[in-house]
């Protein structure tokens, strides 16, 4: 397959052009449908007299339909674009990314999708539909699977479908609460994985970080205790991986403690422990749910991430995050190859 795409670049590049072109339109129909002609213009950058050629050009092959409410794929489309993927990805580049960052963060799979998150918002929920399949592909009969919150989980549970082989699924929280937007926290998130995957779930009432006294007292509580049991019997862990000052500004760090953030150069944040460049821990903060030796005892880790500007944030974690997934997109894994 490489060679002949090699061979297309050469004797028929504009082919390759025009078949990218009319996969992005797919693809982003795919995941915001039914959308108007307009908005995906805005959102593709591409100008309407030129989508209004390619749309008419897709629906005459039977790929999308046009109703009053805006474009949604046919059966057609879906099972097409789902073929086109693996080639796409030969074509794009994305292939040799995956290959290696995977090789050298020593990582069990690495999954790279087109764009930058950091400037088109959308990419966020196609990496979310790909950590669904990732999720999928590793359920077995009976599931615990623990999540954290942030915005990029949160276009994890969006993309949320049920499990077609009706396996057992028990989704709790991996934390508690940030005392930020309700829709990127980790208990909306966990609730809404299980509404869309019709699986069940738990939660946790109770702030992320606590002091050391409030702390023992809490995880004493027989419901606390029974909850804390099953994160740490989780058989899947799906996380984000945050940027060090941007995370201690949301937990609304004190000042000391932010001071020693900065001053070990932390640049990753992920369930509470802050990260140099080098991967080492600078500072760790009480919470209250899965704690990073946790993870050594559960069989799928998959770290959702992206944006060029989290680059040196997902390198850093990734440097202790051994035998885990990685799922990014295509700015963030530029940036960690660009030495």
């Amino acid at each position: 397959m490489s060679s002949l795409i090699e061979v297309q670049k050469k004797l028929l590049p504009d082919l390759l052009l025009v078949m990218q072109k009319r996969y992005e339109i797919l693809q982003y129909i795919r995941l915001m449908q039914p959308i108007g002609r307009r908005s995906l213009s805005t959102s593709l950058g591409i100008s309407e007299r030129i989508l209004r050629n390619e749309v008419q050009f897709l629906k005459d092959q039977n790929l999308i339909d046009i109703h009053t409410s805006g474009m949604t794929l046919t059966k057609d489309g879906s099972s097409l674009l789902k073929a086109l993927e693996e080639m796409m990805k030969d074509v794009l580049g994305l292939s040799l990314l995956e290959t290696t960052l995977k090789e050298r963060f020593n990582l069990n799979k690495v999954i790279v999708v087109s764009g930058d998150s950091d400037q088109s918002p959308w990419v966020k929920k196609e990496m979310g539909r790909a950590c669904v399949t990732c999720i999928k592909d590793r359920l077995t009969g009976k599931n615990i699977v623990a999540v954290t919150g942030g915005t990029t989980l949160a276009a994890v549970a969006e993309m949320m479908t049920p499990d077609s082989k009706n396996r057992e699924l028990l989704f709790v929280p991996a934390r508690g609460g940030l005392g930020e937007h309700v829709e990127n926290q980790a208990n909306t998130i966990c609730a809404k994985m299980a509404e869309r995957a019709m699986g069940n779930y738990r939660l946790l009432h109770i702030p992320d970080q606590l002091s050391q006294e409030a702390y023992h007292s809490i995880i004493e509580e027989p419901s606390i205790k029974e909850l804390l049991e099953m994160m740490k019997s989780s058989s899947m862990v799906i996380h984000g991986i945050g940027d060090a000052k941007t995370m201690a500004e949301r937990r609304k760090t004190p000042l000391e403690e932010y001071k020693k953030i900065e001053e070990g150069n932390a640049v990753a944040e992920a369930f509470g422990y802050y990260f140099n460049q080098q991967g080492e821990v600078v500072h760790k903060v009480q919470t209250v749910g899965i704690q990073l030796d946790d993870m050594n005892r559960t069989p799928n880790v998959i770290a959702v991430a992206g944006g060029a500007s989290k680059a040196s944030a997902i390198e850093a974690y990734m440097k202790q995050a051994l035998d885990s997934i990685l799922i990014t997109d295509e700015g963030a894994a530029k940036e960690l190859i660009r030495d």
